[in-house]
């Protein structure tokens, strides 16, 4: 060991393949690898241990911030505490690798350090062949590795750690015996087009359903599934031969070896993976089981979210989520306009310990198959946040994943929570459209609209919430109302066909009747200024002390009583609990303000909430 502990000899051993425990190393610089985004950059160190200088070490992707932040700086000491390799040359005169660094701590600052420790010589042309009469090694912890196998070309490329043997998963020609077991095995992260001749052992994340097309190039099927090793995460779709193979064979949490699929840049609307590259399979692709994985491959990690926080989540978001289904829905089939497809819709409502519920949206298989009447613990990973007329809900889509009664430790609490109270207990719906109040435990503070609009509220990438005592100065009575789709679950607006029915595009369906839904936008305003808002069904009908039904039946059949219905509002101050967000049309921003709930002024607790504030700015009555 040298000067603050470098492990001289780590670099030589590494490069015939050997291992040593938590390494200490000395960066001597870095590089930036362009990449197409900044979740999948990757960085390049020039590393030292003392006696040898090497340029091939890289960073996983979940370090890079480590390396933004300044805290790999030049001459900064660090230990390694896990690693892998990757052969990326093989030839006649040698083997060149990459050393992937996955955890590394960091024990003395490079400013501190202030210089290289030692003379270290480069080691960029050194080979495996150069370095075979080589001391055996520095440290007790190295070990030879066991005899490759005796077919460069199935082995080039591949991680220095060895996979267990697997089952054969179906292959052509003579690669149906071959078993990728027996071969070294290479981290997804360091895959790319440049190289084709590797193994992965890969855990599967989710599994897609079976999709077809038919276009004037034909038809066909695939699936998709997203997998995963200790190095990070790739999408491999397979495609109509292949779909047939694998689809059965393919089941999630399950471990796999995988070999000789095309690698091309990874379609980034369709996937939020963290990685440039995704899999194609094609008819030489062999994926066999790992039966008997030694542990070394990381579960599935999931971070789920209360069900009470799904309401602050923006649209589009992903989460992961688990809780009791209460209830849902029996299963609605109906004919897709667009493809004549018959499609099938449930909706089954999840509970937690948070005290909320929020819809869920399944289709197809999972519609037609979920035990409703058991209340399962439903597990969703991945699941997409939707939102309407203030309400946020869950769906499925490529890459989420379900499980039903899951055997760990949040599905046992979620249970039990269930069993013991919570089937009974009073519960928040988030999935529950605007109204009276909603918005519960969001950040309300009372504000004018000139400071909301000082302190540029909705300008950020969540809503803001606050709450203002304002006046109604005009409301919009037209387009106050539309119809809707007559379905309890449906709020779509319906198209008047002119022939005594109404057809919902949503649900592909046509219906004798429709029900009408409020959308009204009113001009309110306090001392300070004012602001168009817009308020839902919901929130409307309590304001307005009607229903809808009566409110969309005056406007359409009784014009001078609506006029009346909203020239009588005007001039009534409530206390507004409002949502603003930054949004864009036609490329313009502009700020919408929703209408989260409306009550009437308490003048009580109004006057002390104006007495405090006259106290705060005088200092008069403190002590």
């Amino acid at each position: 060991m040298s000067s603050y502990g470098l492990t001289e000899g780590f670099l030589m051993e590494m490069m015939k393949g050997n291992e040593m425990e938590s390494p200490v190393l000395q960066v001597i610089g870095s590089k930036r690898i362009a990449s197409s985004g900044e979740q999948s950059e990757r960085f390049r160190l020039l590393i030292s241990d003392g006696k040898s200088l090497y340029s091939y070490a890289m960073l996983a992707t979940q370090l890079n911030d480590m390396q933004r932040q300044g805290k790999l700086s030049e001459y900064t000491i660090i230990r390694i505490d896990r690693y892998t390799t990757s052969v990326v040359n093989r030839n006649e005169k040698g083997e060149k690798r990459v050393l992937i660094i996955v955890e590394l701590t960091v024990l003395k600052d490079g400013a501190l350090v202030g210089k290289k420790i030692g003379d270290p010589q480069s080691m960029a042309d050194v080979t495996a062949s150069q370095t075979q009469n080589s001391g055996s090694g520095s440290g007790a912890n190295s070990y030879e590795k066991p005899a490759a196998s005796s077919r460069p070309s199935e082995t080039s490329g591949l991680h220095s750690t060895y996979g267990s043997k697997g089952s054969a998963g179906g292959s052509n020609g003579a690669t149906a015996n071959v078993s990728l077991g027996d071969n070294l095995t290479h981290p997804i992260s360091s895959l790319s087009p440049y190289q084709n001749k590797w193994v992965i052992k890969a855990r599967v994340m989710s599994k897609s359903g079976i999709r077809t097309w038919s276009n004037a190039k034909g038809e066909g099927k695939l699936f998709s599934m997203d997998v995963m090793d200790e190095s990070g995460e790739i999408r491999v779709t397979a495609f109509k031969e292949q779909c047939d193979r694998y689809y059965d064979m393919i089941e999630v949490d399950k471990v796999y070896f995988i070999s000789k699929c095309q690698l091309k840049p990874a379609n980034k609307q369709y996937s939020n993976l963290k990685n440039d590259y995704e899999m194609t399979m094609t008819n030489d692709t062999i994926v066999q089981e790992c039966k008997d994985a030694d542990g070394s491959m990381p579960e599935i990690q999931y971070n789920f979210v209360p069900i009470a926080q799904i309401a602050n989540l923006e649209p589009n978001a992903t989460v992961d989520v688990i809780g009791v289904c209460k209830e849902a829905s029996e299963v609605v089939q109906f004919t897709a306009k667009t493809s004549g497809r018959e499609l099938r819709k449930r909706e089954a409502t999840l509970v937690d310990s948070s005290n909320a519920a929020v819809q869920l949206t399944l289709w197809g298989d999972d519609a037609q198959n979920f035990p409703a009447s058991s209340n399962p613990v439903v597990l969703v990973r991945g699941a997409r946040v939707s939102e309407f007329g203030g309400g946020k809900s869950l769906g499925l889509i490529g890459g989420s994943v379900m499980k039903l009664n899951p055997d760990m430790e949040a599905a046992h609490r979620v249970r039990g929570w269930f069993e013991n109270g919570g089937r009974d207990a009073s519960l928040a719906s988030v999935s529950a459209r605007t109204g009276a109040g909603a918005g519960a435990g969001l950040n309300t503070e009372w504000l004018t609209f000139r400071e909301a609009t000082d302190r540029s509220l909705g300008a950020g990438d969540k809503p803001d919430y606050f709450q203002v005592k304002a006046m109604i100065h005009t409301i919009k009575s037209q387009n106050a109302v539309y119809k809707a789709c007559p379905q309890a679950d449906c709020n779509k607006k319906v198209i008047d066909q002119d022939n005594g029915l109404y057809r919902c595009e949503k649900c592909n369906a046509e219906f004798p009747n429709f029900k009408y839904r409020l959308l009204v936008n009113m001009l309110i305003g306090d001392w300070t200024s004012n602001r168009w808002v817009t308020m839902f069904t919901e929130l409307a009908e309590e304001v307005f002390g009607k229903s809808s039904q009566e409110i969309g039946s005056m406007l359409e059949y009784q014009g001078e009583e609506a006029e009346k219905l909203f020239t009588s509002m005007c001039f009534k101050s409530f206390v507004f609990k409002l949502r603003t967000k930054l949004e864009f049309y036609n490329e313009q921003a502009r700020n919408k303000t929703t209408a989260v709930s409306a009550a009437p002024v308490n003048h009580k607790e109004y006057n002390a909430l104006l007495i405090k504030s006259i106290q705060e700015m005088t200092g008069v009555g403190k002590n």
